[in-house]
């Protein structure tokens, strides 16, 4: 039935002279018989793909939608100094950093940079982060793919716009970011997932493959174990991003106490510690919730009052099941002079 489908997509698109229809339906094919052993095969597909154009004047009076609609492009602002990683994931993340910057010196050599990163762990802990901080280390523009533009109902769909969007990011140097990448690089041997997943999984390891190392792809996963097994391989960097310890959860609340006006009448040790083993997000929320409800009662009640109060709220709170992805940045005040000399757990 799969294969019947990709042949009914194909004599479509040859009929409609739809070239981004047939390119994404004959790379599926092709993906899949690769998968197969079907090299000699997969090769003839490729080059009659190449050298039969199809072009008609109904596709040069459709208006094309470039790949851009299938990303969010924005500034990063976040600095990897501001992040408090785990020695080995900051000791990578500026190797990375060095290799693109120096990446001239490792061409001549034959070489090329590291240029796909793979981020997994849980919920708010600073996957998004790294990513943004690479960005800003790099100058590069920050594209986060939007998966509600990018997957579509029909067959064929999603390959055609991801192709799209590969070749938007090709264009030029930048940090393409796949946040929650378990929704499009899930398991193939899932007996519950459909053929389209399949090919659609197939398609994108194949353009992760073809991407140039001028583009930097970050992948973040709160489910690791969901992913194909093909995909650990296509990412150089595979970087565990874990929830912080009780040190690293008390540097974050004391870049947060340097910010604030008068003492919180505790350690940042001791916070940590009743604020238990929680992500980078929470106490991110928790520190902030103090400040803005002292920043309310406009000096009526000391900081020192409302954390003992928020802390008795604390423990009363629903256990969270999943939180959104936050910045693990330095204080209430970010990029602040006294937040940024802070030091690193």
């Amino acid at each position: 039935m799969a294969r019947s489908d990709l042949l009914v997509s194909l004599v479509r698109a040859g009929a409609a002279g739809d070239r981004s229809l047939l390119n994404s339906t004959v790379e599926a094919i092709v993906a899949e018989e690769k998968t197969r052993s079907h090299h000699v095969l997969a090769d003839r597909l490729q080059r009659a793909l190449q050298s039969v154009p199809v072009t008609t004047s109904a596709e040069m009076r459709r208006p094309q939608s470039g790949g851009r609609d299938f990303v969010i492009e924005s500034e990063p602002r976040v600095r990897i100094d501001d992040l408090i990683l785990p020695l080995p994931v900051e000791r990578l993340a500026r190797q990375l950093i060095e290799e693109q910057s120096r990446s001239d010196l490792l061409r001549a050599q034959g070489l090329q940079p590291r240029h796909r990163v793979l981020l997994s762990g849980p919920p708010g802990n600073g996957k998004t982060s790294v990513a943004e901080a690479l960005a800003e280390a790099l100058a590069l523009p920050l594209l986060t793919v939007r998966y509600d533009a990018l997957v579509g109902a029909y067959l064929g769909e999603t390959n055609a716009r991801m192709a799209k969007l590969f070749e938007y990011a090709r264009a030029t140097p930048c940090v393409l970011f796949f946040d929650e990448f378990d929704a499009v690089g899930k398991e193939r041997g899932d007996v519950h997932e459909t053929g389209e997943i399949k090919r659609v999984v197939s398609f994108l390891l194949m353009q992760l493959d073809q991407l140039p190392s001028y583009v930097v792809a970050v992948a973040a996963t709160n489910h690791a174990e969901l992913l194909d097994r093909a995909v650990w391989r296509r990412f150089q960097l595979r970087l565990d991003m874990p929830a912080p310890d009780a040190a690293r959860r008390a540097v974050l609340v004391a870049r947060f106490f340097d910010a604030w006006p008068e003492s919180a009448g505790l350690s940042p040790e001791r916070l940590a510690e009743k604020l238990g083993a929680v992500s980078f997000a929470e106490v991110f929320e928790f520190c902030q919730n103090v400040r803005r409800r002292h920043i309310l009662t406009q000096g009526g009640e000391s900081l020192r009052a409302l954390v003992a109060e928020e802390i008795e709220l604390w423990a009363s709170r629903v256990a969270p099941w999943g939180n959104g992805e936050t910045s693990a940045i330095s204080s209430a005040a970010p990029g602040s002079a006294k937040a940024r000399r802070t030091p690193k757990a």
